[in-house]
């Protein structure tokens, strides 16, 4: 089984990717303030998590999944909406590393996505799944069988890595689609979409600098994005969504790019750097700086949070924090060994 997207280049699918590229240079000449870029990364990343847990049912609002990944709060009544959130984080941090790594898109990388999404490991679905209307309870969707998985899930890797002539961001949109209609897990395949679609996105060099979400394009509209996957009238895979015209679907996910990336195009035109604080700026150093993105979330942090967000062990944040301390980069506001808390000193409060 080969991978061949059936599809048209339409007038709009034209603009939409001009659009795109237009954005997409600019923002590799412009500037954007550093405590601009930062805090527009940090909202991003809660609103990507925000979203795309809740397009599959999770209630949990955008500060309370904030809450839950920087206080490490289990919101009351939420737990499991808590650990879905806590597992994307950690599939999103996943991903960035295999971004700073430049590693290619694999099913080693494919399988341990959605393992972190999922909190476990899972093999590829050894049954039929099948998706349906909660309304009605009739079948929505039936994915191809198992023992053709493996097979399409391999076509699809190797479109990926061997097409040079399909516009990269078309590919991405590709990949969103194909792995949903595969449908290779029980469970987390549109979670685990979206992960792959944006590492495509940021590899292909379309990130943006990290601070934009198609997750919020999919989730305020989930009829459209419904409908925009099902590109066949028959519910099941081998009554003709295995050849189907793909051409509605690409003109939706562009057309969600194009939105996202003009959006983020007005927000920073607007809110960019209008004080220069760039004697502050040059004070700092790359993990300061990179802490500055933590502030502005929180007024106050705890030792924790500096380790979460660095990534680094508990007595290393805690030395750190103790190093900012002495060289007047925070000061103290609560002194209990148990429950310390650190701001920003006032000189560099000013920056956020």
């Amino acid at each position: 089984m080969i991978f061949k997207p059936n599809y048209k280049i339409t007038q709009e699918i034209l603009e939409c990717l001009t659009k795109i590229e237009m954005v997409k240079n600019s923002f590799g000449d412009g500037k954007i303030s550093p405590v601009l870029l930062a805090s527009l990364k940090s909202s991003a990343k809660i609103e990507t998590i925000h979203y795309s847990t809740k397009i599959e049912g999770n209630k949990l609002t955008c500060k309370e999944v904030e809450q839950t990944i920087f206080k490490r709060k289990v919101i009351e009544n939420r737990v499991r909406d808590s650990s879905e959130v806590r597992a994307y984080y950690k599939a999103m941090n996943y991903i960035e590393k295999c971004l700073d790594q430049d590693l290619p898109f694999s099913e080693k990388l494919i399988k341990k996505t959605h393992d972190l999404v999922e909190g476990a490991k899972s093999p590829y679905r050894d049954g039929q799944n099948a998706i349906y209307d909660n309304a009605s309870g009739n079948i929505v969707y039936l994915p191809p069988e198992a023992k053709d998985v493996s097979v399409l899930m391999k076509s699809l890797i190797d479109f990926v890595n061997n097409d040079q002539q399909t516009p990269r961001v078309i590919v991405a949109g590709l990949v969103h689609y194909q792995f949903v209609t595969i449908h290779p897990y029980y469970n987390g395949n549109g979670r685990t979409a979206r992960l792959l679609t944006s590492f495509l996105m940021r590899k292909y060099g379309y990130g943006l600098k990290d601070i934009y979400s198609l997750e919020e394009y999919y989730a305020n509209d989930l009829v459209g994005y419904y409908s925009a996957l099902a590109t066949h009238p028959h519910h099941n895979y081998y009554e003709g969504r295995e050849n189907a015209d793909l051409t509605k679907w690409i003109e939706y996910f562009v057309r969600g790019v194009a939105e996202a990336f003009e959006k983020i195009q007005i927000k920073t035109q607007t809110t960019n750097s209008r004080r220069d604080f760039s004697s502050e700026m040059r004070q700092l150093d790359v993990t300061q700086r990179k802490i500055l993105e933590l502030f502005t979330e929180f007024q106050e942090v705890s030792s924790s949070q500096i380790a979460e967000y660095l990534e680094m062990s508990q007595q290393s944040a805690r030395l750190l924090a103790n190093r900012w301390v002495d060289d007047g980069f925070m000061i103290i506001t609560n002194h209990s060994k148990k429950a310390r808390k650190y701001r920003l000193a006032e000189k560099f409060e000013k920056l956020i």
